[in-house]
Formats: structure tokens, C-alpha cells, sequence
């Protein structure tokens, strides 16, 4: 079952394809013993395969086997490019330490210190990683340089590897503006800001206690609009606060963690465009309440599923876990969740070219080891990612 070097052929013999485009109340999109038609990376046609158009004799057919197939995983919230490790800090919260996002200014350090070479051999790797369990399309957010220097460092390496990078440099006060925050903005929307955002597409801020107030925030997410980037922004970690409204009020993208939320946050989103993004893996690496999907969902709201792969709170690239904790944890359906994983990614990174499987968008495919795509809840831990497309070209 060899790929074909071109990003042009058949994949037929699919048991169950999730298109994610929404047929009959289904927005999963499900169709049975399906096909679809891969041309110049991007997808041609899709269907049940007995209603396959003539006339592409000769195209390289890939036989499927009876397994599911989904859309490529769109994570659209990670910190990829760092050094360092924090796997004390973590036996730590095991042990019943409270995480506080201290941590972070360790992995500034460690950041700070390495080359380029070893960030960008840190970074690919971790790109490897997530692409090999079925992951297309990653965004990645700078953050643990915090100086003018390191911050357009970070975003350049880090656009060697995605389109999707956020300028992350309000994501803790450093250590040497301890006690002036308002200083450390100051820097961040002026000469920071200028430097780093021809390398970033987004423009992102932890609003939370212990890193930005709101007022602060607000100064961050404005001055990068300005700047031409798009908004998004950190909020309702750790406990209540004023992300999501600053988020729904300044029309950002995305508002990632909502962990924490009052009803008036709820309706707040429900009723805007911004995607709550959520990331389980946090909750699963610091102990804390996983945030309730199912009240988001119940309001109307749009949830994406994301890794925040970084190497304090959340040190996974795995999608697939982030479905099964979805499920077992928050509420979710095993398709909301897997919509959450793709379509949601795509909806929080404002893309119409991802996290779906229909004509137009790019060839990001999974193939599953499994005739559904329930199992990836069903079998926690499994890899079942047996094969990955990325603009039709196999990974």
C-alpha cells in the first residue's frame, strides 16, 4: 500500500470518511465506503465510491481497507520552539505542588542560552512528532524569550516550520522587569513588536493573574491590530478573570484554556465568533478542573480541541489524547471532539483551507487503523495513525 510520490491520486476503500462538511444535521459530514480524488495536492472530489466520476483512468489508486479516514488534526495552540526540561517541576505537581506558570521564566532561560541550531533541531523534531500522529497543520507561538533579541529569534525559527506564528512576547513579565510590568509593555508594543512582527501572523497575550491585567492586555492586542496582525489570547486558566470578555470585546480569533468560566462568559462567546479553545492536556499535567465542553457546546458556542504543547503544563503533541480526554473528561461526543480537533483548529486559525475533506481545501488526510472514528477515544493510548497526507504528499 506505497504512496504515490505525486500528490495526485485515488484513496478509495474508505470505511467511514469524516468530511467535516455538514450533511443532513451531520456536521461531521459522514459518508460510508467512500473515495476521494487527490489532485495537485488539494481535493478534488469526494463521495461514496460507487458514484466515483469517470475519466481519471490511470490516476495511482491507495486502497484504504475498510479504515476510517479524517481530516488532518489542525493544533492551532502550541510553543514548540524552547530548550530546556521541566520534568522536576512536573514530578513536583504530582506530589501535590500547585502550578502557577512560574515555571515559565525557566524555560526563558534555558531558551536564551541555546543556539539556533539546537532550537531548530528541538523544534523539528517536535514537528516530526506531531505529524507523525496525524497532526497537518501547527500553530506556534514564541514566548519564552521575553527580550527584543530572543522573541524575533523564536518567530523566525519558528516560521521555518508553519505559516502560523504567533508573537507571544506578553506572555510573563521577565525577570529583569520584575515590579514594572507596565515597563515591560511599553517594550512589547514598541521596538519588540516592530521586530518580530514580519516573522508572525498573530499577535497573542496572557491575560491572567500573575502575568497581564486586562488594561495591559488590551494595550498588547490593540498595538498588534494595529500592526497587522490577527488577535488571540490566553485567558481563564488559572481561575476567573477577564480573558474571554476582553477576547469576545476585541474580536479575537481564539480565546485558549477556559477553564474557568461565568455564565456571562459563556453567553459572551456563544454569541460571537470567537472560538473557545480548550487544552485538556493542561488539566491532565496540573491537576486542575478540565474545562466544561459540554456547557460551551450546550450555549452555542464553537470549541476547538488544541495540545498547548509546551514543556511545563502540557508536555504532549498527541491530538488523539486531547480527543479521548474530550470525552472522558469534558463532555464531548467522540465526533464533537474530533470535529473540535480539525474543523475547530481550523475556525480558531480563521482557515477555510483546512480541517475538512472537501473540493477546494488541501489534501490534509489521516487514515486510521481503526473502521471509525470513535476509536480514538475508544483506544486511549493506541497509535492509530496509520498514514498521513499533508497537501497530498505522504508524510
Amino acid at each position: 500500500m506505497s504512496a504515490p510520490a505525486q500528490a495526485h491520486f485515488w484513496l478509495t476503500g474508505i470505511g467511514e470518511l469524516t468530511t467535516n462538511a455538514a450533511v443532513d444535521g451531520d456536521p461531521c459530514g459522514t459518508i460510508s465506503d467512500a473515495a476521494v480524488l487527490v489532485r495537485d495536492g488539494s481535493i478534488a472530489w469526494t463521495g461514496r465510491a460507487d458514484a466515483a466520476p469517470v475519466g481519471a483512468e490511470g490516476v495511482p489508486v491507495v486502497d484504504a481497507a475498510g479504515r476510517a479516514v479524517i481530516p488532518g488534526f489542525v493544533d492551532s495552540h502550541t510553543h514548540l520552539v524552547f530548550a530546556g526540561d521541566r520534568a522536576a517541576e512536573f514530578a513536583a505537581r504530582m506530589a501535590g505542588e500547585t502550578y502557577a506558570a512560574g515555571g515559565i521564566r525557566t524555560t526563558v532561560a534555558a531558551t536564551r542560552a541555546a543556539s539556533d541550531d539546537e532550537l531548530r533541531s528541538r523544534v523539528r523534531t517536535l514537528v516530526d512528532e506531531c505529524r507523525a500522529q496525524g497532526t497537518t497543520t501547527l500553530e506556534i507561538k514564541t514566548g519564552y524569550g521575553l527580550d527584543v533579541e530572543s522573541e524575533t529569534r523564536l518567530a523566525r525559527l519558528a516560521a521555518e516550520v508553519t505559516e502560523e506564528v504567533t508573537f507571544l512576547g506578553a506572555h510573563v513579565v521577565p525577570a529583569e522587569f520584575a515590579g514594572r510590568a507596565d515597563a515591560y509593555v511599553d517594550l512589547v508594543v514598541g521596538e519588540m513588536l516592530a521586530a518580530v512582527s514580519p516573522h508572525a501572523r498573530w499577535i497573542d497575550v496572557f491575560c491572567e493573574v500573575g502575568a497581564f491585567t486586562a488594561a495591559q492586555a488590551r494595550r498588547v492586542l490593540d498595538a498588534g491590530r494595529a500592526a497587522g496582525l490577527g488577535i488571540r489570547v490566553h485567558g481563564n486558566q488559572l481561575g476567573h478573570g477577564d480573558g474571554v470578555a476582553l477576547a469576545v470585546d476585541r474580536g479575537a480569533a481564539a480565546v485558549d484554556h477556559c477553564t474557568f468560566l461565568t455564565d456571562a462568559d459563556v453567553a459572551a462567546l456563544a454569541g460571537s465568533d470567537t472560538v473557545a479553545t480548550l487544552l485538556p492536556g493542561v488539566e491532565f499535567s496540573t491537576r486542575q478542573p478540565y474545562p466544561d465542553a459540554r456547557r460551551l457546546l450546550d450555549a452555542g458556542a464553537t470549541v476547538a480541541l488544541a495540545s498547548d504543547c509546551n514543556p511545563g503544563s502540557s508536555f504532549t503533541s498527541s491530538m488523539p489524547l486531547m480527543i479521548a480526554l474530550a470525552v472522558r473528561e469534558m463532555g464531548m461526543t467522540p465526533a464533537e471532539a474530533v470535529w473540535a480537533a480539525t474543523a475547530g483548529g481550523a475556525r480558531a486559525l480563521r482557515r477555510t483551507d483546512i480541517g475538512r475533506i472537501a473540493p477546494g481545501a488541501r489534501a490534509d488526510l489521516v487514515m486510521l487503523d481503526a473502521p471509525s472514528r470513535v476509536h480514538l477515544a475508544y483506544r486511549p493510548g493506541v497509535p492509530l495513525v496509520r498514514r498521513v497526507w499533508k497537501d497530498g504528499v505522504a508524510v
